[in-house]
């Protein structure tokens, strides 16, 4: 499930920033790609707002992008927008190359930013291959900055990096469990896929990410995408 309800403010432009062309292509297309690229049978789930559906469309016509996937409405909030992601997975009217609703639930479910073209085939093997043994998976890479702690009495304390990790996607779960946590109610601390599960008390295991799989979202992020690509 590629997520791409972005809105593209810190852009500073009006296209969202998933279908701003970096070398010729959209974002959102080379993100589809690096998943297709990773196994061809791969079932694609694409969460875009309502509005700019018809917009897409348009860019895949421009561009004679012709990989399969299915779209789904985006929500007021990733969770909701997962969760309707989620929700087509069971769809019983789904094609007949897609999986059944209890397929679905026995299946691997991956939920992707759509804006993180750069994820490695190594990071997507190790996601996949260790949700198969655990329920919940997440790539993470160290952080090598110094970090700084801003304290309520507007001090400032260092604390030891190596207790942190730089949270990426894909995060990848077991189906059955990941519907389980998105039919809770919404809360303000779920902030990612992982924080949702985190809340039935299941723990996540962690694998190493790739430092390239940056999220673009901002002018200088998207001339680093640039040199990655040049570069590949």
């Amino acid at each position: 499930m590629i997520v791409a309800g972005g809105k593209g403010l810190r852009m500073g432009g009006e296209v969202p920033k998933q279908f701003i062309c970096l070398e010729g292509k959209p974002i959102l297309m080379w993100t589809l790609e690096a998943f297709h690229r990773y196994d061809h049978d791969l079932q694609l789930i694409v969460v875009l707002p309502h509005d700019q559906r018809s917009y897409w469309e348009a860019l895949c016509r421009e561009h004679h992008f012709t990989l399969p996937h299915r779209i789904a409405d985006g929500g007021d909030t990733r969770f909701h927008s997962v969760s309707n992601g989620l929700a087509l997975t069971l769809e019983p009217s789904a094609p007949m190359n897609q999986p059944s609703p209890m397929e679905a639930e026995e299946s691997l479910i991956a939920v992707h930013d759509g804006v993180r073209p750069f994820v490695s085939q190594e990071v997507l093997d190790r996601c996949f291959r260790a949700a198969e043994e655990h329920e919940a998976v997440i790539p993470v890479i160290p952080v090598i900055d110094t970090l700084r702690h801003i304290t309520q009495q507007e001090e400032s304390v260092t604390v030891s990096r190596s207790e942190y990790r730089l949270v990426q996607t894909p995060q990848v779960f077991q189906g059955r469990l990941l519907h389980r946590a998105y039919s809770q109610p919404y809360r303000e601390e779920f902030t990612d896929d992982a924080s949702v599960v985190e809340s039935l008390g299941v723990p996540v295991t962690l694998v190493e990410g790739n430092r390239e799989n940056i999220k673009l979202t901002t002018p200088f992020d998207l001339t680093i995408g640039s040199a990655l690509l040049r570069h590949v």
